[in-house]
């Protein structure tokens, strides 16, 4: 029997949550509204270090700001550091930074707190831009509980299988157009060590909300497991969750990589770059990379969507989108801002300078329109589509759910409890314990978090 402690007040613990904010709030930081916004004809912009956003951070001086006037001072970061920074500002409404990098997760949270300013005024008149063309998922993901929008996407991903289609000729064997689980499974097993030192698949065992729980969160969803039922009953200890993470478990233990509890997204592309896994289930975006100039994999993938057991689908949704801080002073500036950076004409110009599988793709139908693109992405373009277009954020299994989220369940204590799950089954990868112990230890974390919503 568990143990009732004191509830914690909502707003203190979506706070506290968000950010590990409880210090600087306690402490007297608090910088309101009237905070230190960059003002005059300039931004200040946070964001991740992907790739796409280096990119864009070498074209914007002369483009961007050639064309407005508006300078942008970036500051970029890895993604947990950018995350706590963008959390600690914008729950603070200290106004330091003006637009900000944010995924669909988090939107949806900031906008119930009040952190962001509301854009669908911006997008009515800025008929330019276009709102209709961006995907009906990506929009729905940045929408918030009031119906109003949030947010804007820069790149949108989905999940699907990649694999080896040479290595699948020489071992005999065929990717079905759309497999189930248990097909994978055997299909890891007669691929493994065609080649030698390939294994026959690489799924992600590195602990974090957003490395190893995504993946298996969207196993669970289709083998009819879920995090909590509609009530907010905590369900890791269900027969389908664990059904889920121990056939997750035991397929990387038999026929995943070396090093597996410490594998994430960068070390299982590394693995199929550089030919040391004949399967990789995992981020649209990858493809991109596999496809590059330089890939030695280039034209050796191929691509079907996410495997399936009991659910018509099976792939994430996740986006890194733009917010404008409610603090900003700046709201019509950073405006201007986010429709170059999530317009047609920066796809284009992306395409023109880096190349055109390096465009940000995954959030307009427009993009699947040019010749160029359709050329270059030839190979993963129409499988990357269907996957957003057929991603159920608020339907993803096989029961009814109280919050939305494939991958994630979007509430505030996600971060915490997702990453502590995802230390523990990360344990049982590595042979530390069994999957039984460490569903049972993360049942009891899961029934921390039913306190504080059941019956709401």
């Amino acid at each position: 029997m568990r143990t009732h402690s004191r509830r914690r007040p909502r707003a203190l613990l979506a706070v506290a949550t968000a950010g590990a904010l409880i210090s600087p709030l306690l402490t007297g930081c608090w910088a309101g509204a009237g905070g230190a916004g960059s003002g005059g004809s300039s931004l200040n912009v946070l964001m991740v270090n992907n790739p796409q956003m280096v990119e864009l951070q070498k074209l914007t001086a002369a483009h961007f700001t050639k064309e407005t006037g508006i300078k942008v001072s970036f500051t970029v970061l890895p993604e947990n550091d950018v995350r706590d920074k963008i959390s600690q500002d914008f729950a603070n409404q200290a106004g330091q930074y003006d637009v900000a990098t944010l995924s669909n997760y988090e939107i949806p949270i900031y906008a119930k707190n009040g952190w962001l300013n509301e854009l669908d005024d911006y997008v009515a008149d800025d008929k330019g831009f276009d709102q209709k063309d961006v995907l009906a998922p990506m929009r729905q993901s940045l929408t918030g509980e009031d119906g109003k929008l949030y947010g804007q996407p820069f790149y949108g991903e989905s999940s699907f299988l990649m694999y080896r289609k040479d290595v699948f000729k020489k071992a005999g064997v065929k990717m079905p157009a759309h497999p189930t689980w248990q097909q994978v499974a055997k299909l890891a097993a007669k691929v493994d060590g065609v080649q030698s030192g390939m294994k026959g698949i690489c799924l992600r065992g590195l602990p974090g909300w957003g490395e190893l729980t995504a993946p298996l969160s969207t196993v669970v969803n289709t083998f009819g497991g879920t995090w909590f039922d509609k009530d907010w009953k905590a369900k890791l200890n269900s027969p389908e969750f664990e059904k889920a993470t121990k056939f997750y478990v035991d397929l990387v233990r038999k026929h995943g990589e070396s090093g597996a509890a410490q594998s994430g997204f960068a070390e299982c592309l590394n693995n199929l770059t550089q030919g040391k896994t004949a399967m990789w289930y995992d981020a649209t975006s990858a493809a991109g990379s596999l496809e590059s100039a330089k890939s030695p994999v280039k034209g050796k993938i191929g691509y079907v969507p996410a495997p399936t057991e009991k659910t018509k689908s099976a792939g994430w949704l996740y986006t890194w989108a733009w917010g404008i801080q409610k603090a900003s002073p700046n709201h019509d500036k950073a405006w201007k801002f986010i429709s170059w950076a999530s317009g047609k004409e920066y796809e284009k110009l992306v395409g023109e300078k880096f190349g055109w599988s390096n465009v940000p793709a995954g959030k307009r139908a427009s993009t699947y329109t040019y010749p160029e693109y359709r050329k270059e992405a030839a190979a993963f373009e129409d499988v990357t589509r269907a996957a957003i277009e057929g991603a159920r954020p608020r339907d993803p299994g096989v029961q009814p759910r109280p919050a939305p989220g494939i991958q994630f369940v979007d509430i505030p204590e996600f971060t915490d409890l997702g990453t502590k799950v995802s230390q523990e089954i990360s344990a049982a990868i590595a042979g530390r314990q069994s999957v039984d112990t460490a569903l049972s230890k993360s049942q009891k974390l899961a029934e921390e978090v039913s306190e504080e919503y059941e019956g709401r």
